[in-house]
């Protein structure tokens, strides 16, 4: 096994786990590090094959534990945010965006750790289900960053750490198959990303139980620190991403 393929094993293993045991992020994590390997092109699909991969043995093994009217309903107003999301991205300024978007994930975050005073609902609201569910598709469209708006709606819900992990997983499961469509319609599904694809399935698989295994160890006022803590690291690699751009012009 040569270098190169050893450096995207260690990526795609640390990517999965991420993944696995809090049920999102792991985007952040495989793609910018992928691209120093490999073309973004074959990067960009192949983290989403691997989303496909984590996301359906997840509902297999856990589909008990899916909130599936919460799952459906975020689909459908995601579906309806990501033009937008593809309309910021093709025509907004990207690193402006970037700032607001990094600031407002590290402000949520900050808030939802230290002011115990947040909205709770005891059932599904469609009005919140799609303020969470389009922000997701507009997050997702323009930047892959679905994740943000579902931790605040499964706050609110206040899902265990099990409910959270597994429902995202089928949100993300709908989700990045209409993903994958889009890029074999594009051609960018090629033998390469298949070839990669199958190279990393032996860590991939055996990652995801050790997510699962970790993830069901993690008590919820505990699981739910760590995923604030990962939101103020997810907005502070966006801020990170617009001060280099901004140093860098």
């Amino acid at each position: 096994m040569g270098v190169m393929t050893g450096c995207i094993l260690i990526i795609i293993f640390i990517a999965t786990l991420i993944r696995s045991t809090f049920g999102f992020g792991e985007s952040l994590v495989a793609v910018p590090l992928l691209i120093l390997f490999i073309p973004v092109e074959i990067a960009v699909p192949l983290s989403v094959l691997i989303s496909i991969t984590i996301a359906g043995i997840v509902v297999v093994q856990d589909h008990e534990q899916i909130h599936f009217n919460s799952a459906k309903w975020l689909v459908i107003f995601a579906i309806m945010g990501i033009p937008l999301g593809l309309l910021t991205l093709v025509y907004g300024n990207e690193q402006f965006v970037k700032l607001g978007l990094g600031l407002l994930i590290i402000v949520y975050a900050l808030y939802s750790l230290f002011w115990k005073r947040s909205i709770k609902l005891e059932s599904d609201k469609k009005g919140w289900l799609f303020i969470c569910g389009f922000l997701s598709g507009v997050f997702g469209g323009a930047y892959g960053i679905n994740g943000p708006p579902l931790v605040l709606y499964g706050n609110m819900r206040s899902w265990s750490a099990k409910h959270f992990r597994a429902t995202l997983q089928a949100y993300f499961l709908i989700a990045s198959f209409i993903g994958m469509f889009g890029y074999w319609y594009k051609g960018l599904w090629t033998i390469t990303v298949t070839h990669y694809f199958l190279i990393t399935l032996p860590v991939v698989i055996p990652t995801i139980f050790l997510g699962r295994y970790l993830n069901h160890k993690l008590k919820d006022d505990s699981f739910f620190k760590y995923i604030y803590y990962g939101l103020i690291a997810v907005g502070s690699i966006l801020l990170l991403q617009f001060f280099i751009k901004i140093q860098g012009i």
